[in-house]
């Protein structure tokens, strides 16, 4: 199986598509793997794209690396996947958590080698209670669900139903919402809980007002994991060029159950970003 060292950890990933394509690099949202994009991969792979999706430290078969967890080792960790593989003018998609990891990676390490950002059902711009964020989650009621969690992981996921999840306009079948627990329920809890504290306690209001990469946020208005209007639109708001794609009815796994809509904006997104190495052949061309 394919895994690359970065940094102090050994990553799994897998590459689908045209190796020659542009890349576009898949970074999973909390607590699942890279596997949850399997039903954007056929779609990127048909448009011509080099798909690059690896499971974060601590996920899926990626090594449970016993700390590492917050935001910027996670950010590095992308850098040096994005490095290793060579993966340069890259469209950087991150669901949930996976978005703030894409953020943070921008902030610390620079865009020279995107060309794009989505970010899909984001953590951002900023989830905890503060003064400066009243309509935050209170922190008692984070710790509640730290307790919860550590009490009974498996009651803990059952407080979400497939259809808040998913969402009511795009009812799944029960094995997906059976798939995605059991991804859930692999990852070690002491991983979940260092990664809920990371992307719980992060303030990325200024962070975001930096980035002048386009960007798409894409998220369902039936979002209850990461409501619209909490995360999403004050995202959009925040970045200097962006544009928000919002689809009806679709929870926080919009991925799955709104695949086609989803993997249409994300297309339309891709095709629309300016691409270095396509200018610069056209250049040379030119130049003949």
């Amino acid at each position: 199986m394919p895994y690359l060292k970065v940094n102090d950890c050994d990553l799994y990933y897998s590459e689908w598509g045209d190796p020659d394509g542009r890349p576009v690099v898949l970074v999973h949202a909390f607590g699942l793997s890279g596997h949850m994009w399997s039903q954007q991969l056929p779609d990127l792979a048909d448009a011509g794209l080099r798909c690059i999706a690896y499971d974060r430290r601590g996920h899926g078969r990626s090594e449970w690396a016993r700390s590492g967890y917050d935001l910027d080792s996670l950010a590095y960790d992308l850098a040096g996947v994005m490095e290793r593989l060579g993966a340069d003018d890259a469209i950087v998609v991150g669901h949930s958590m996976g978005a703030a990891e894409v953020v943070r990676y921008l902030t610390r390490r620079g865009a020279s080698r995107v060309g794009g950002i989505v970010l899909s059902a984001p953590t951002l711009p900023a989830l905890l209670q503060s003064a400066e964020n009243p309509d935050g989650i209170p922190p008692a009621a984070a710790e509640e669900v730290r307790s919860a969690m550590c009490a009974d992981i498996g009651a803990w996921m059952a407080r979400t139903s497939d259809e808040q999840y998913f969402g009511p306009a795009w009812p799944m079948a029960d094995d997906l919402g059976i798939w995605t627990r059991q991804q859930l329920a692999s990852t070690p809890l002491p991983v979940l809980l260092a990664c809920q504290r990371s992307f719980l306690e992060a303030d990325f209001r200024l962070e975001l007002t930096t980035i002048d990469t386009p960007a798409l946020v894409l998220q369902g208005d039936a979002d209850t994991s990461c409501p619209l209007e909490r995360t999403g639109r004050p995202t959009a708001d925040l970045l200097p060029d962006s544009r928000l794609v919002v689809i009806e009815g679709a929870g926080h796994g919009l991925y799955a159950s709104a695949a086609r809509p989803y993997n249409d904006a994300l297309l339309d997104f891709i095709s629309g970003c300016r691409s270095d190495r396509v200018d610069a052949d056209q250049e040379l061309e030119r130049a003949r």
